[in-house]
């Protein structure tokens, strides 16, 4: 075998594993998604790659309507804006993500100060002499 021969099956190799690596699990995890979405109907729960999750309320050809909030208010997004399904499992641990994330705002909002205590800070610090 010559260089030239041992080039050519080198750069077949290269792209024989680029494929097995590469091209073919994305263009499964493809055909997965779009079997997902093709198979959403209306009561199923949701998230968008906006980030936004809700109910689907409506069904169409390209497009879902969903339902987001507390004020129900509905949404009309396109049918490939919807990244998942959203499981069982996942609506609980949504519901303690939330919670917790209330608490640590809450508990962020009890440690700022008010702008009387701040008021008060900065009479007690004028007198003092510091900062002069």
């Amino acid at each position: 075998m010559n260089e030239f021969t041992i080039q050519i099956l080198m750069l077949v190799l290269l792209f024989a594993v680029m494929y097995f690596i590469l091209i073919r699990p994305q263009k499964k995890r493809e055909k997965e998604v779009t079997a997902m979405r093709d198979n959403l109907k209306v009561g199923d729960d949701v998230l968008t790659i906006g980030g936004i999750y809700g109910k689907i309320v409506r069904t169409r050809e390209d497009r879902f309507t969903i339902q987001v909030g507390a004020e129900k208010v509905r949404l009309e997004v396109a049918k490939w804006a919807v990244s998942q399904k959203i499981t069982g499992d996942e609506k609980s641990s949504k519901v303690v993500e939330t919670k917790s994330e209330t608490d640590s705002a809450t508990n962020e909002a009890a440690a700022k100060p008010t702008p009387k205590t701040i008021k008060k800070l900065g009479a007690k610090g004028k007198g003092d002499g510091a900062g002069e």
